[in-house]
C-alpha cells in the first residue's frame, strides 16, 4: 500500500474513532455516566472481574479503577461481591440497576451507530464487520 492510501486508511480510522466516541461520550452524559463507566458496564455484563484485572483489561491504575467503581457503586451499579476461587479477592459485578442501565446504553448504542453503517449494502457491513475483527485480533 502507497503513502497516501496509508494515508486514507487512517484518517478514515480516525474518522471513525472520533465519529463513534462523540457518540459514546453523548450517550454516556446522557446516562448520567463517563464513557469510561459506559466501557465498565459494556464489559462487565456478561463477566465479573476482579478490580486488578479490570483496571488491566482497560489499561488504568488500580487506584484509579477502585474510585471509578466506588463511584458507579455509589449510583448502584456496581458491587463487590467475594470471589468463588479465592475468599482474599473481590470481584466487581454489575448490580440489577447496571444490568439495566447496560441494556438501555446497548440500544441507545445500536440506534446511534446503525445508522452509520445502513449505509453500506448487507455484504459489505458483514465483511466490514470481519475486516475490523481480525484487525482487533
Amino acid at each position: 500500500m502507497d503513502t497516501s492510501e496509508q494515508d486514507r486508511l487512517v484518517d478514515a480510522l480516525g474518522q471513525t474513532a472520533f465519529t463513534t466516541m462523540g457518540a459514546l461520550t453523548d450517550l454516556a452524559a446522557d446516562a448520567g455516566l463517563s464513557l469510561t463507566q459506559l466501557r465498565v458496564l459494556a464489559i462487565l455484563r456478561d463477566r465479573r472481574l476482579r478490580i486488578g484485572d479490570l483496571a488491566a483489561y482497560m489499561g488504568l491504575e488500580k487506584s484509579t479503577m477502585t474510585g471509578l467503581v466506588a463511584r458507579a457503586s455509589t449510583k448502584g451499579l456496581l458491587a463487590r461481591v467475594p470471589n468463588a476461587d479465592d475468599a482474599r479477592a473481590v470481584d466487581v459485578v454489575l448490580t440489577d440497576r447496571g444490568h439495566e442501565v447496560a441494556a438501555e446504553l446497548e440500544t441507545a448504542i445500536r440506534r446511534a451507530l446503525v445508522p452509520l453503517t445502513e449505509k453500506l449494502p448487507a455484504a459489505d457491513r458483514r465483511r466490514l464487520r470481519d475486516l475490523l475483527e481480525r484487525m482487533l485480533r
